[in-house]
């Protein structure tokens, strides 16, 4: 019974889109950080354009650096800071293009200050003059490496100085805001949801694109978005492929399914793993290796904490940690260390992408959101496993922001059990 309400609990919080937006003031307060940081830079921040008819693949997609500072929707916009005020610009309106994609807003537009946030907004066309104008007092830029800006700043501004502004941005970025945490949590909740949609679904002889499509079904249903990132729904050896994205395979039973799929949810991303048997029960192998591997994973998540480093081999980093357990509680299948089977990094930062902007060299710090998601891919056995959870760091350790996605193996097996 407390299964089934733990469940219930779950789609209900997947169902219900409550956080609240982010206000204009938090985004004028991560401009002033950002010009705080760089007090005697200018910056230029070009948001994504759109073509004549729009994007008729996936829609119109906002830069998200553009997004985290501006909370803007709509395309061609521009953003100039120097460390006393800032500009916003916008482009004139094109009624051909509006026919395809709609109405937006443009200058002179009545009420832009309390849409935009900014307390004056002017023509895109006007953007290169301004830049000339500023640059002359302040000649130290800072922009994003892209070559074709770059190169019409050096036709506007020949004498500025152009700096990368990446990692400035990927700093601020890395700590999420308490909005910014309840939005990501909106998201795993979603995520949660479609998996168990998919788990419900799976049976031997199933296909993967099924899986995906019941996931995706759910999230969609739900106002996200979009997906985060190409649905990975690996059966058998396909689950050595680690960004396999074919999803066509037929599950065949005796073999594990492993769902890497995430929800886009009011522009913040999430990240789950779950690998799980077709016939809702693990071989006494399957068992091994994924006991192993989640014995790892808890270790990560108990030991995860404000000075802790994600990545690399350093004593205090968790992905070594991750190897030793490894190492110490299984073997590979010619006795190998199990270690040797783990073939990439431990986890990454979500956010408003579902790799977020991040300064690998920082450690660990309250506020930031990351993955932990160590694998075994072992070709002898056609076996891929792979657990991802998000991670919450707080004050003085760590919160599983998918806790409500069964990890242990009973509670896997008892999910099929009760569902098939």
């Amino acid at each position: 019974m407390l299964f089934r309400l733990a469940i219930w609990l779950c789609l209900a919080a997947a169902t219900a889109r409550s956080a609240p937006p982010i206000p204009l003031e938090e985004y004028r307060q991560r401009r002033q950080a950002l010009r705080n940081a760089l007090p005697d830079g200018l910056i230029l921040l070009e948001g994504a354009g759109e073509s004549e008819t729009g994007d008729l693949r996936t829609g119109f997609l906002q830069e998200p650096n553009f997004y985290y500072l501006t909370g803007w929707r709509e395309p061609g916009a521009l953003l100039i800071l120097n460390p006393s005020a800032e500009y916003f610009f916008l482009p004139p309106r094109n009624e051909k293009r509006e026919r395809y994609t709609g109405r937006k807003a443009a200058p002179g537009d009545p009420n832009l200050e309390s849409i935009t946030g900014f307390s004056g907004v002017e023509s895109s066309e006007q953007w290169r003059e301004k830049l000339r104008e500023l640059a002359q007092r302040t000649p130290k830029l800072f922009l994003l490496p892209e070559e074709a800006l770059k190169k019409v700043v050096r036709e506007v501004a020949p004498n500025a100085e152009q700096n990368d502004l990446t990692l400035p941005l990927a700093r601020l970025r890395m700590v999420k805001s308490e909005r910014e945490i309840a939005l990501l949590q909106e998201s795993a909740d979603a995520t949660v949801g479609a998996h168990l949609a998919a788990w419900r679904r799976l049976k031997p002889g199933i296909f993967e694109y099924q899986l995906a499509a019941a996931m995706a079904g759910f999230y969609l249903d739900r106002g996200c978005e979009r997906h985060a990132y190409p649905a990975i729904v690996a059966s058998g050896p396909k689950a050595l492929i680690l960004h396999y994205g074919e999803n066509k395979r037929r599950i065949d039973r005796g073999e594990l399914a492993l769902m890497d799929v995430g929800a886009e949810c009011s522009g913040y991303a999430a990240d789950l793993t779950r690998t799980v048997p077709a016939a809702g029960k693990f071989t006494p192998r399957q068992r091994e290796l994924y006991e192993v591997l989640l014995g790892a994973q808890s270790a990560a998540i108990a030991s995860a904490k404000p000075g802790m480093m994600l990545r690399g081999s350093a004593e205090n980093s968790l992905e070594q940690l991750v190897k030793n357990y490894l190492d110490k509680h299984g073997k590979g299948p010619n006795g190998d260390p199990l270690s040797k089977y783990f073939t990439h990094g431990l986890g990454h930062h979500v956010g408003l992408q579902v790799h977020d902007a991040a300064d690998p060299s920082l450690p660990l710090a309250a506020g930031m959101v990351v993955t932990i998601e160590p694998g075994l891919y072992i070709p002898e056995e056609n076996i891929g496993l792979r657990i991802e959870d998000m991670v919450l760091i707080t004050g003085n350790g760590a919160r599983l922001m998918s806790a409500s996605l069964p990890r242990e193996v009973r509670e896997i097996e008892r999910f099929f059990a009760r569902t098939n």
